[in-house]
C-alpha cells in the first residue's frame, strides 16, 4: 500500500492558493474603481473583474477535481495570473 492524496484537503489548499493570489489584484480594482468613480468612468468592466475574482473559489470545477492533475489545471491564468504549481 502506498501513500495517497488527501483530494479534500488539496482543494482547501488550492482554495486558499485562489485568495491569496486574488488579494493584491482586488486591491489594485479597488484603486482603479475609486479612480473611475472620481471621473465618472464606466465601472462595468472593473466590477466584473473584481466578481469573477471573487468567485474563483467556488469555481464547480475544484469540486469535481478528481486527482491534483485536474484540481491543478483548474487554475484560471486568465483572472489569477500565473500558477503557483509550475
Amino acid at each position: 500500500m502506498g501513500f495517497g492524496i488527501d483530494m479534500a484537503k488539496a482543494k482547501e489548499i488550492h482554495k486558499t492558493n485562489i485568495r491569496e493570489a486574488r488579494t493584491p489584484k482586488l486591491q489594485e480594482l479597488d484603486i482603479e474603481f475609486q479612480k473611475a468613480q472620481e471621473t465618472g468612468a464606466d465601472t462595468t468592466a472593473i466590477v466584473a473583474k473584481k466578481n469573477a475574482l471573487r468567485d474563483a473559489p467556488a469555481d464547480s470545477a475544484i469540486d469535481s477535481a478528481s486527482d491534483t492533475a485536474a484540481l491543478k489545471a483548474q487554475w484560471n491564468t486568465s483572472i489569477l495570473g500565473a500558477s503557483p504549481y509550475s
